[in-house]
């Protein structure tokens, strides 16, 4: 079965905020991320709003290769993923 995912970006204190749906392994869920500026220099390919939402989906397909989505945080800063998964750095680095 495939992932569903739903990422809708909005600006917001230099960065942004992220709404993400989830449906993957039979579950249901949904997320806040926070992506600054940093972040999506860092991991992103770009500085607009279709930059953020491919950046949170690409993060999302990593996320759900190693847990389901109820194991993902409601709500979290996208810099957090790489304490939990070190390779995330190198993964999402383009």
């Amino acid at each position: 079965m495939r992932n569903s995912l739903t990422v809708r970006a909005e600006r917001k204190d230099g960065g942004w905020v992220c709404d993400v749906e989830v449906e993957a392994r039979g579950e249901s869920s949904r997320h806040s991320v926070t992506v600054s500026a940093a972040e999506l220099a860092r991991w992103g390919g770009g500085e607009d709003k279709a930059a953020v939402e491919d950046l949170v989906r690409r993060s999302f397909d990593f996320l759900l290769e190693r847990e389901p989505p109820s194991s993902i945080l409601r709500r979290f800063d996208l810099s957090v993923i790489q304490r939990y998964f070190p390779e995330y750095d190198q993964r999402m680095s383009r």
